[in-house]
């Protein structure tokens, strides 16, 4: 009788590559979905949930993402510093024009998982508001997120 087993990855033989993403004209949501499962290494075939498979991710031009509707306008980004009265709000034009790779890495902070591998995979995230990285020694491939 044929058993079918499932193949686990082992760390010693996940291999990491570098992806940089041209974020210029791109939905902040739908290119933080696609770049969330590249961190977790969901587009590989051994994919593991337990163990972090992923790649790192280098977005370049984070000040040029755009979100559709009227979300430019009502978009609000909201922290509490947990002392009574430390609610805060920050809306998300005044955001993109003092630090527009906040945006970017919170969008994509928000799909990862909340746990240690999370946390791991986040380190894995470059964001970078003009079209310059310092990643070159890497030699990262250009990804192409569809639209």
């Amino acid at each position: 009788m044929l058993t079918k087993t499932t193949t686990i990855a082992k760390p010693e033989h996940i291999d990491q590559k570098w992806y940089v993403v041209d974020a210029e004209g791109l939905t902040l949501g739908r290119m933080a979905t696609q770049v969330a499962s590249i961190l977790r290494g969901k587009n590989k075939p051994y994919y593991t949930p337990h163990l972090d498979t992923g790649d790192y991710v280098i977005i370049i031009n984070a000040d040029k993402i755009v979100l559709t509707g009227k979300k430019a306008e009502q978009k609000m980004y909201h922290r509490h510093s947990g002392y009574p009265g430390g609610f805060k709000s920050t809306q998300y034009k005044v955001l993109m024009e003092k630090k527009p790779e906040f945006v970017v890495e919170k969008a994509v902070k928000g799909m990862l998982p909340k746990n240690t591998l999370g946390r791991q995979m986040y380190k894995k995230l470059k964001v970078y508001a003009g079209s310059e990285h310092p990643h070159a020694a890497q030699k990262p491939e250009k990804l192409e997120i569809k639209a």
